[in-house]
């Protein structure tokens, strides 16, 4: 069930949004794929990874998603500072 976010906290939980799906997408999963793999429904991940949208979630949540990502919480959250072997990627 997504929670109502304050105004401070809204670019925030947007950015997590958008750093979530990009990473899922780059992941090749579907939002069905990891909603299950973070044993959520599909309706609070597609909440949470909508764009312009600031939907807040448990930390519960955070962290299932982050092990669903393969990612450490802590990296979800510094998204931009990703390096191409965390993320998947081979240049």
């Amino acid at each position: 069930m997504s929670k109502v976010v304050s105004y401070e906290n809204r670019d925030r939980f947007i950015k997590l949004g958008i750093t979530i799906s990009t990473l899922r997408k780059i992941r090749g999963m579907s939002q069905e794929q990891l909603a299950e793999k973070a044993k959520i429904s599909r309706s609070l991940l597609s909440s949470i990874e909508a764009p312009g949208m600031a939907s807040g979630f448990s930390m519960e949540v955070f962290f299932n998603i982050a092990d669903a990502l393969g990612v450490s919480p802590a990296d979800l959250l510094n998204a931009s500072f990703f390096s191409d072997e965390k993320i998947g990627l081979k240049i």
